[in-house]
């Protein structure tokens, strides 16, 4: 074990509580790096293997790992989605983008093992070894420079500025995105109250909206429940808005409200943002769409310039869809036909 792993192992228990956002995201370390460096340790077994009726249980291990570094995934966008964005709210900036960078480079060096595998049963066995051998401990050193980082660095100082408040917002929004499947039990105990800035209390009056009044339950409840993901983001680049609805394609945070639009994307993506928020507010554009296929998805995308009655610009409005279902759709169904 090299310094760096020693390191992250010792800081582990002693730099906050267990059930604490860090010791959470610190144990998530610990088991991520383990399971890139089980699979080297299965790609030297397979070298020693003549033959594929030998290698049963190796290839068992290797996928109960490919399944775990995907569970990972929940681990990085709880990383970018809070604990950056309260660290932006905080004036720190840098670190938290360079490491955002660093997750896309492990996406992609996860993506080239999960694409090994996928093809492992027409490949011959030494050639699969040797490729699972080189990409795994690609992964386990990037892997164990990048947790030294954020364990050593990023997150003593982000326990320095979060307020008591702050983590226990934190800690609610971890749940709200989710966790890994090999996630420490004590990460999921029940968190206390906490009161976002800003927060408009439920009932406190009715909302007058040009064409009737809704109250602010209503008026939450109508927005939750739209088959879309809505967000929204003011004149100034500001995200001020997401409608929180059930299976979103894309996972977004309360902690990120009041942060620049161009602070909640990775960097790679960044120019593009700001070449549609240009065209919106210029007039250039009152619309820009594309589709993607996404996991199990087919969503379509949609940017809207809004502006008021003068035509004065406001702000931009993202609205996301899966349409998968719907573009199978043909013939005519009436109401209340099965």
């Amino acid at each position: 074990m090299n310094s760096e792993k020693s390191v992250q192992k010792q800081r582990v228990n002693h730099i906050a509580p267990e059930g604490h956002p860090v010791h959470t995201l610190m144990e998530e370390h610990r088991f991520v790096l383990d399971f890139a460096a089980r699979l080297v340790e299965m790609s030297t077994e397979l070298k020693n293997k003549t033959g594929r009726d030998q290698c049963g249980e190796i290839f068992q291990t290797i996928g109960f790992l490919v399944d775990h570094l995907k569970s990972a995934q929940s681990h990085y966008l709880r990383e970018e989605n809070v604990l950056f964005a309260y660290l932006e709210k905080h004036g720190i900036a840098g670190p938290p983008r360079a490491m955002w960078t660093e997750h896309d480079k492990i996406r992609g060096l996860e993506k080239e093992i999960f694409r090994l595998y996928e093809e492992h049963e027409h490949m011959d066995l030494q050639i699969f070894a040797a490729e699972l051998s080189n990409k795994a401990a690609a992964l386990e050193d990037f892997l164990s420079a990048h947790y030294n980082k954020e364990n050593n660095v990023l997150f003593p100082m982000a326990l320095e500025v979060l307020t008591e408040n702050e983590w226990l917002s934190a800690a609610r929004e971890f749940d709200e995105i989710g966790y890994c499947c090999f996630t420490p039990a004590s990460a999921r105990r029940e968190t206390g109250e906490a009161t976002p800035d800003g927060s408009i209390s439920a009932g406190e009056g009715m909302v007058d909206l040009g064409a009737g009044s809704l109250s602010v339950d209503e008026l939450t409840a109508m927005l939750n429940r739209l088959p879309v993901e809505i967000t929204f983001v003011d004149k100034d680049d500001t995200f001020r808005y997401f409608n929180q609805v059930k299976d979103a394609a894309f996972q977004r945070s309360t902690a990120s409200i009041g942060l620049k639009v161009q602070n909640c994307h990775p960097a790679k993506s960044v120019h593009l943002v700001n070449k549609v928020i240009e065209d919106f507010r210029s007039g250039a554009k009152d619309e820009v769409s594309f589709w993607i296929d996404f996991r199990d998805k087919y969503i379509y995308i949609r940017y809207f310039a809004v502006r008021d009655d003068d035509g004065e610009y406001l702000g931009c409005m993202e609205v996301t869809q899966d349409i998968k279902d719907i573009r199978s759709i043909t013939g005519e169904k009436r109401l209340l036909e099965d």
